[in-house]
């Protein structure tokens, strides 16, 4: 019985100094390969690079030749740098083909337009076969002047230029001279220039128009008088909507009686004022259409001076504040502009034009529709 005891006392002493033989070894092993691990210097010397290239070969950044990032994604292949993998996708993704999209925007400050920046990034870089550079601006006001400037700036450094801007003689002749230099303009929401663009992608204005109208004569139940808010008569697409809106009346709702169009500039101020001083002279009008910007004002007179759904209010675009509004019922239906898709298609058409300089016409794309019951 002791010899057994004393036995596996031996046995268990034995198996643990195996244990712990095994565990140093494996340690050691571990730690020569940490203190051997490739790090950033050696790459940098077996290209003959800085330091400073290859970190920026390895984290995609610009300033970097194709040449030197297939140089780094090579060394760390053969020095087994743990993050080879993404060494080879930088130096595949250096030999593809590049464009520099120019983009001028408007409103920066806009729920709207920031979504549409946010969208068109995201287009770009869901490129996987070319890399896409994309330069938004925004004019630094709504005059003329303003436009036509951030529209040349951005037009000299582009491959291809799209923009929003209003109808103007100057900006038309400002959108010929760049196509005959050789950079194509497509315009975005508000067609300009037909004669010299390669292509418009946006809604078209005169659908949404009798879409606005037909839901506020089949909301309202009693005919009565209703109004419509434009930008200004410089906004070719608002002009679209307008004459929409009034055709679709005449046609089909002609005891409805439309007051006279109020220009509102596109913005949330005048739209507010405006609307106020509206419910207050005409307490009977019972729907509105915001067919541009401000309806942020719009919807704030509404929600002081009516009870929700007393007037039937459309507006264009879905943002926080539009959709907050329809669920309170202040806002009876929003017409947006489908950002994701006209931004894939667009920037498509763009990258085309790099081998095809065909003009691509009108691309119509249909309006999203929200209703209270849409969310």
């Amino acid at each position: 019985m002791g010899s057994t005891k004393k036995k596996n006392s031996l046995n268990s002493a034995r198996l643990f100094h195996q244990f712990t033989s095994i565990w140093r070894f494996n340690f050691d092993v571990i730690q020569s390969n940490m203190s051997k691990r490739t790090t950033i210097q050696d790459l940098a010397q077996a290209t003959g690079l800085s330091t400073a290239t290859v970190d920026r070969a390895l984290n995609g950044r610009p300033n970097v030749s194709a040449r030197a990032v297939a140089r780094v994604a090579e060394a760390a292949e053969q020095l087994g740098y743990h993050a080879s993998g993404l060494a080879r996708f930088r130096a595949e993704a250096a030999t593809r083909p590049s464009m520099r999209l120019g983009f001028v925007l408007q409103k920066p400050k806009q729920a709207f337009y920031q979504s549409f920046a946010a969208q068109l990034q995201t287009a770009a870089h869901a490129r996987s076969d070319i890399r896409i550079t994309c330069d938004i601006r925004f004019p630094q006001s709504q005059g003329i002047d303003a436009y036509a400037s951030v529209i040349e700036t951005t037009a000299a450094t582009s491959d291809a230029i799209a923009i929003v801007a209003p109808n103007h003689p100057r900006l038309a002749q400002l959108v010929e001279t760049i196509a005959r230099s050789g950079t194509p303009v497509f315009t975005l929401l508000n067609d300009l220039a037909v004669q010299h663009r390669t292509a418009y992608f946006g809604t078209d204005n005169m659908k949404v128009g009798r879409l606005a109208a037909w839901m506020l004569t089949t909301l309202i139940k009693q005919p009565g008088e209703l109004a419509i808010f434009v930008g200004s008569g410089r906004w070719y697409g608002h002009m679209m909507r307008e004459t929409g809106f009034q055709g679709y009346l005449r046609q089909h709702a002609p005891d409805f009686s439309l007051l006279d169009s109020i220009v509102n500039l596109d913005t949330r101020q005048v739209t507010y004022e405006a609307t106020r001083d509206l419910l207050n002279r005409r307490p009977h009008v019972k729907g509105v259409y915001v067919a541009g910007g401000g309806m942020e004002g719009a919807i704030s007179a509404l929600r002081e001076l009516r009870p929700p759904g007393r007037v039937g209010l459309v507006v264009n675009e879905l943002t926080h504040e539009s959709q907050t509004a329809l669920v309170d019922r202040y806002v009876a239906m929003v017409l947006a502009t489908p950002l994701e898709a006209l931004c894939r298609r667009c920037i498509n058409a763009m990258t085309k034009t790099q081998h095809d300089r065909k003009d691509v016409g009108q691309i119509f794309l249909d309006p999203s529709i929200y209703l209270p019951e849409s969310f």
